[in-house]
């Protein structure tokens, strides 16, 4: 049982440190991973607990961290201490960063179109 469970450890840590978004579907099409397999695997590839319902990936805080849809678009989103989103970006390569003053107010904004917002 031991060495199972070492060599299946192993297949986690090579998956973790292998896999790419689409996570959902290179999690079932690349790898065979089972539904209840997401969420050891997705914890350990953002370093964190998550949660996970209709490919909707969660933190502890309750923030959405990553989506994805049946076609492999994805969107992983980023966020500070104070539950704000300070960066997102998506599988088209588009991608917003943010950031935000002691009081939660926006004071700048960019994005990859190169508009740039900066109230700082």
């Amino acid at each position: 049982m031991n060495k199972k469970y070492e060599r299946y450890k192993r297949y986690i840590e090579h998956i973790v440190n292998d896999i790419e978004s689409p996570y959902f579907i290179n999690m079932i099409d690349n790898y065979g991973l089972k539904d209840n397999e997401y969420e050891l695997v997705l914890s350990k590839v953002y370093e964190q607990p998550v949660s996970i319902k209709d490919n909707y990936v969660f933190d502890s805080n309750g923030n959405v961290i990553y989506q994805e849809d049946s076609n492999g678009y994805w969107t992983k989103r980023e966020y500070d201490t104070n539950n704000n989103e300070i960066y997102v970006e998506d599988s088209n390569g588009v991608w917003e960063k943010y950031e935000y003053n002691s009081n939660n107010n926006e004071i700048y904004y960019e994005n990859s179109n190169g508009e740039i917002e900066d109230n700082r």
